[in-house]
């Protein structure tokens, strides 16, 4: 059976590392994988480190599509893909998550009838107004197989009119859907061990013997808007007071910066002895600053799930989020850009009153489950 994978973005070649890890230790004899870099994270920092440190192999093809506006980025992706898929003729399509390359992807093989397997299926955070929502729904709808984390990314399939539990064959017009599980706690159960082993990054910052919180944050809808990014840096600067923060910065964060957030507030970030800004750091130091944390602060949808996983609590810059589950068991809050909410979950949170952390993600072989699927759903072509 032979496979392509696409990726493009940071989480995607993350998520990719379980596939590719579970078809080299347990279906190197049936599974071929050819994996398509669309180049839309192009830094060095944000991508090519991601293969080496999580023994990724190498792309077979990288589109360098680079940075663009959404229009001419998903553009020159679909016109890349469909090439690819022309050639190489696979059996599957498997796509990841919610970036202009699933988007391209998914356009670029339903038009030529290669069946996809869509994983993170369901997530809805019903807002059309993010690009990534976009994405995640029409991706959803040019797939065979989809293949959800959570129940509420089942249910969600449901009101959309997916048929559940139906019988096969299945195709794009009788897709199946399938909760699994999720594939980053795959890889946190994988990297956690390696991560202490690996990296120095708290002796390095100095952080082995001392109290942190980490921050990320990335999204448009936070860095492009200057009332929101310098309401979110006033609050980090007043938590910073009681407790150090590291802010592993984020390049087009960095570059806004400089336009969006008042100078005076950004000389009092730079210079603040008690917040450590710090270049992108790799996935097996961002894994040990998460499993370190006192607590942890993003607008990133995979940066809160890591920090469920490590039972950490988490502060979430977005009035809403597609994991809904960790939010209902009380450990994550939504509290926007707004310092006044920010503050209080803070405070809710530094009392160091233990929190439940159910088990909702699945067993930790959930690209086994998914390759499973895949195979079974696997129909030779004619030669």
């Amino acid at each position: 059976m032979r496979i392509v994978t696409v990726i493009g973005a940071r989480p995607q070649i993350i998520k990719a590392a379980a596939l590719s890890r579970a078809i080299g230790a347990h279906y190197a004899d049936r599974i071929q994988e050819i994996i398509v870099h669309t180049g839309q994270h192009y830094d060095e920092n944000m991508s090519q480190v991601f293969f080496d440190e999580l023994g990724i192999p190498r792309p077979d093809y990288n589109l360098h599509v680079g940075s663009a506006s959404h229009g001419l980025q998903t553009a020159r992706m679909l016109e890349g893909i469909e090439e690819i898929l022309i050639k190489e003729r696979p059996d599957w399509l498997v796509l990841y998550g919610d970036t202009n390359s699933t988007l391209a992807g998914a356009i670029a093989a339903a038009k030529i009838n290669v069946p996809i397997a869509h994983i993170e299926a369901g997530l809805r955070s019903f807002k059309k107004g993010m690009p990534e929502e976009l994405n995640r729904v029409m991706s959803d709808h040019c797939s065979t197989l989809l293949f959800t984390p959570t129940k509420a990314g089942l249910e969600n399939l449901r009101r959309e009119g997916f048929p559940i539990g139906n019988e096969g064959p299945y195709s794009i017009d009788n897709p199946r859907v399938y909760h699994c599980g999720d594939i980053m706690y795959d890889n946190s159960l994988y990297f956690s061990t390696l991560a202490e082993e690996r990296t120095d990054i708290l002796t390095r910052l100095s952080l082995s013997e001392k109290p942190f919180a980490l921050a990320t944050i990335h999204r448009p809808s936070n860095t492009d808007r200057p009332e929101r990014l310098n309401a979110i840096f006033e609050s980090i600067l007043r938590l910073s007071e009681s407790c150090t923060v590291v802010l592993p910065l984020h390049p087009r964060t960095d570059k806004l910066l400089k336009a969006n957030l008042e100078a005076e507030r950004r000389d009092r970030v730079f210079s603040s002895p008690n917040i450590k800004v710090i270049p992108p750091v790799s996935f097996l130091e961002i894994i040990a600053l998460e499993r370190n944390a006192r607590l942890i602060m993003t607008d990133s949808g995979g940066v809160q799930k890591e920090a469920y996983f490590f039972k950490k609590p988490c502060i979430v810059f977005r009035p809403e989020t597609e994991w809904v589950e960790i939010v209902e068991t009380g450990n994550v809050v939504l509290t926007d850009a707004d310092e006044h909410r920010i503050t209080e979950a803070w405070q809710r949170f530094g009392n160091g009153t233990p929190l439940p952390f159910p088990e909702i993600f699945g067993n930790g072989h959930a690209a086994e489950f998914m390759l499973e699927r895949l195979l079974e759903n696997f129909s030779p072509k004619a030669l």
